[in-house]
């Protein structure tokens, strides 16, 4: 009785082990060679197009990732719309009217569909659009991982807990980071994506106006010119997170925060006498490093609880659930 038991469980044991390395090998950077051979090529090319047309556009893509990958997992339910049964996470506070590039990404959908109609994920192709937005502007590429599915769902209410906030403490943002998995040096790392882009006086003026010892008078000063502190006035106004080189991926961000110049509370607490000051130094003084860490980072927020097997769907249009 005893070895039948033992067997048993030996047999139970090595069903579970096969069943994780499967749902692992799910995700692939080959997943696509024979039922969309043209799917990467189709995805970098529009991709391409979209960022020599709008800059900018390679921030906005690249945070629309990770925006999507901390709600949920990487899924694409941030590209889901509200409808009766979904309350989606486009309106949530830290996505409306802050998040962009829907449209991209609904426009590269469509030329993906038109090579292979029902086969390739949003979720997916938020991932390589990723990559190749950070390659359009000088920065690092990586082997993308494929095989993610698209959710049927999303979560507003998740979003508002599980994403970053401007005003946030370093104890905070670590927590949030550690929960996905992903260290404090992932963290300044992927931070360090606001090498590029831009955000709106909303999220700064706090910062910029209360004459505080961790931020450049000079910087203070310039940036209050197009925000001023009355609210309601200047909100959407924006400027450059890296007030250097604001649409070249590099390292001058950390640059900037050694200089108490970073835009954003956020980015700021970084660098303020805590436990990431050196890796902001570090970063400040080797691009090749932050790259390189930047790259290795993305892989790792790319593997965020993906859908895969037969779960979710493989969506005919990113912004509907089929």
């Amino acid at each position: 009785m005893a070895s039948t038991v033992t067997w048993a469980c030996l047999i139970l044991a090595l069903f579970l082990f096969i069943s994780s390395m499967t749902c692992e090998a799910q995700l692939s950077s080959k997943f696509y060679d024979n039922t969309c051979p043209k799917a990467l090529s189709t995805i970098r090319t529009a991709t391409r197009s979209a960022v020599s047309r709008e800059r900018r556009m390679a921030a906005s893509l690249i945070r629309l990732h990770f925006h999507d990958c901390f709600v949920q997992g990487c899924d694409a339910s941030i590209l889901l719309d509200d409808t009766p049964s979904i309350l989606g996470e486009k309106t949530a506070p830290n996505n409306a009217g802050s998040v962009r590039g829907y449209e991209v990404i609904d426009d590269i959908k469509s030329k993906v569909e038109n090579v292979c109609p029902g086969v390739v994920s949003c979720a997916d192709i938020l991932s390589v659009v990723a990559r190749d937005a950070s390659v359009a502007v000088g920065g690092p590429s990586w082997t993308v991982k494929l095989g993610r599915r698209d959710s049927t769902t999303a979560s507003l209410s998740l979003t508002e807990t599980n994403l970053p906030r401007f005003t946030d403490s370093l104890g905070r943002l670590t927590s949030l980071f550690r929960e996905k998995g992903l260290s404090e040096r992932d963290m300044v790392a992927l931070s360090g994506s606001h090498t590029i882009g831009q955000a709106r006086c909303v999220t700064f003026r706090g910062r910029i106006h209360n004459n505080a010892s961790d931020i450049d008078a000079g910087f203070a000063s310039t940036r209050k010119r197009k925000c001023s502190l009355a609210i309601g006035t200047d909100d959407e106004k924006i400027a450059p997170l890296d007030l250097v080189t604001p649409n070249s991926f590099d390292n001058n961000y950390f640059k900037n925060l050694i200089q108490k110049k970073g835009l954003l509370q956020s980015d700021q607490i970084l660098f303020s006498g805590g436990s990431t000051d050196s890796i902001v130094t570090e970063y400040s003084k080797s691009p090749s490093t932050f790259k390189n860490d930047f790259a290795a980072a993305m892989v790792r927020m790319g593997d965020i609880e993906p859908i895969t097997g037969s779960q979710g769907q493989i969506r005919k249009l990113c912004s509907v659930v089929n």
